[in-house]
Formats: C-alpha cells, sequence, structure tokens
C-alpha cells in the first residue's frame, strides 16, 4: 500500500509519516485516557483481546504507535502457540501492546501444562512507557503472568539472572532499537541463556531494518534462521520479522567469532 493511501485509511499516520515523530512525543498517555474514558472499559477488565482491540483503534484513529501491531502480532501469537514456551523474554515492551498479547497466548498455551507457570519479562528503559504498560497488563488480567522490568535491557538481564528469577530462556523477542539486537543477542550468549530449542524472534528487520543482526543469526552455525513476511499495522507496510531457532548450545563469545570481533566492546558501548 502506498502512503497516500495508507494515510487516507488510517489518519493516525499523517503526523508519524509528514512529522516523522512515532513516539515519546505524549501520545502515549493519551492512549491511557483514551482507554479509561473508553464506553467499553468495562469490558476490558480482564480481557486482553478486548484491551489490545481498543489499542489497535487508538493507533489507527488517533495516534500512530510503534507496537508491533496485529498482523505481525498474529504471527509471533501463532508460534507461542505451536511451541508453547514457559518463559518469554521481550527487549522493548514500550506500552505493553506485545506483553498483553503475548501474556495471554502463553497462558492459553499452557494451559495443561501442570508444570512451572508461565512468565513474560516485559523490559522496557522508559520509566513512563513501563509504567503505562504496568497499568494496561493489569487491566487485561495479566499481571499474575507478566512482569514489566523498567531499566537498561541488558542490565535487567543481568539483574533477573543474577537473582535466580532468569534460569531459562524458551523464547526471546527483540522489538527496540534494531542497532541493539546484536548486543542483546551477546548479552544472552553471555549468560548462557541461548540453549539448544530457544526461538528468537526479532521485529522490524526490513523496516527500518537490522542487517548486522541478520547476518549473524544467518550465518551462525549453532542457529538456523528465516525471513517471515508480514504488515506493518496500520499501515500494511511490508516488513519482516526473523525468527530464529538455536539448534544447538550456543557457548559464550560465539557471535563474536561469527563477525570477527576480537572483544565485547559494543555490549557496553552501544547502550551508552
Amino acid at each position: 500500500m502506498d502512503e497516500a493511501a495508507a494515510m487516507k485509511r488510517w489518519p493516525s499516520l499523517r503526523k508519524a509519516m509528514t512529522a516523522d515523530v512515532e513516539s515519546h512525543d505524549g501520545r502515549e498517555k493519551v492512549l491511557l485516557d483514551f482507554i479509561y474514558n473508553h464506553p467499553s472499559l468495562p469490558q476490558m477488565r480482564g480481557s486482553p483481546s478486548k484491551v489490545i482491540k481498543a489499542i489497535d483503534e487508538f493507533a489507527g484513529n488517533h495516534e500512530f504507535l510503534i507496537n508491533i501491531g496485529e498482523d505481525k502480532g498474529r504471527i509471533v501469537a501463532d508460534l507461542i502457540a505451536k511451541e508453547k514456551p514457559i518463559v518469554l523474554v521481550e527487549m522493548g515492551g514500550y506500552i505493553g501492546y506485545s506483553a498483553i498479547l503475548f501474556g495471554d497466548a502463553i497462558r492459553q498455551a499452557n494451559v495443561q501444562n501442570g508444570g512451572d507457570p508461565p512468565r513474560l519479562w516485559s523490559l522496557e528503559m522508559d520509566p513512563l512507557c513501563a509504567s503505562i504498560a504496568m497499568n494496561l497488563v493489569d487491566l487485561a488480567g495479566l499481571s499474575d503472568i507478566v512482569k514489566v522490568v523498567v531499566g537498561r535491557a541488558d542490565e535487567s538481564l543481568r539483574s533477573l539472572h543474577a537473582s535466580g528469577q532468569l534460569a531459562r530462556l524458551d523464547m526471546l523477542f527483540l522489538d527496540h532499537v534494531e542497532d541493539l539486537y546484536v548486543v542483546d543477542f551477546q548479552v544472552c550468549e553471555s549468560l548462557a541463556l541461548l540453549r539448544k530449542g530457544t526461538l528468537v524472534v526479532a521485529d522490524n528487520v526490513v523496516r527500518p531494518g537490522a542487517p548486522e543482526y541478520r547476518r549473524l543469526v544467518r550465518s551462525h552455525t549453532g542457529l538456523e534462521s528465516k525471513g517471515v513476511r508480514g504488515l506493518i499495522m496500520p499501515g500494511g507496510f511490508e516488513d519482516e520479522l526473523e525468527v530464529t531457532r538455536v539448534i544447538e548450545d550456543i557457548d559464550q563469545g560465539s557471535s563474536l567469532r561469527v563477525q570477527g570481533l576480537s572483544d565485547q566492546r559494543s555490549l557496553r558501548q552501544v547502550y551508552l
């Protein structure tokens, strides 16, 4: 779909396209006000699907939001239903859209599990966005499964691991600054979280793009990786998710060897 047609169908895109502003300009608080003044608020309580529907309504008609959106979100939710992960970490939680969508999916996938309760760790650096995410997760009735952690993603991962709260990782979802995806992978690798069977899904690898990350996961002998086409919604613009399966336990430093690097300078410098 071309940009003119997209702006006509979804009025929220006009500001994003003409002013090149997509987030962190106050729209996130406006979303929260919209939700709590919505006529369907009583029906949203305890209903993840209705909260997601209201967020999509806002994103299409009022202000564009940098969520995964309904099309790519459905692809990942279907993966969760198939893979049945118990522990999922998302790096880049924003206002909680994906945490709600995936939290509901992981709960349904494990309804007959009978073992460890499912857990989704949503890591978000911005305190305001994180607080909005916590609020909406609670509204959706998922606070028992979804835990929002405020701070730098690499530091949050290390802290969760050191405290014993994150001893395994069944699925990793990358959806923040695309230039950090390689660093995200290296942090998980350094903590020995990437074990055989772990699934890693990265968003926006075509638009705006994550070429270094794709080169890494597609050339690593311990991984199988492919692109899955999806649409940025609202907008209908073509993008891809990179879906990567760990086929053998990943040793610390293996990604650096694939990249031809001799040290882990990026782990610290890229985040600063």
